[in-house]
């Protein structure tokens, strides 16, 4: 996942903990509530090296994880933050 940054808004809403979470479910490739579309896409993308992308629906709201396609980093953010 390289370098893990989280935005002020991610951290305020949900917390440490929580990111770390979802930052485990993304790495083992539980990438949350994705449509089959978006699903297929991450499949694609652990063979040929582009952007992985989750989404998790929780209580506090919605988190989004983008891992770059070089894997150098990865950033956990609010949709509203893109």
């Amino acid at each position: 996942m390289g370098r893990v940054v989280a935005t002020p808004g991610v951290l305020d809403r949900f917390g440490v903990a929580a990111i770390c979470a979802l930052l485990d479910r993304h790495a083992s490739g539980d990438w949350g509530d994705l449509n089959a579309h978006d699903r297929r896409e991450n499949r694609r993308a652990l063979k040929t090296g582009t952007r992985i992308f989750s989404s998790y629906e929780t209580q506090q709201g919605k988190m989004w994880i983008i891992t770059e396609a070089d894997r150098s980093s990865t950033c956990v953010l609010l949709p509203e933050e893109y």
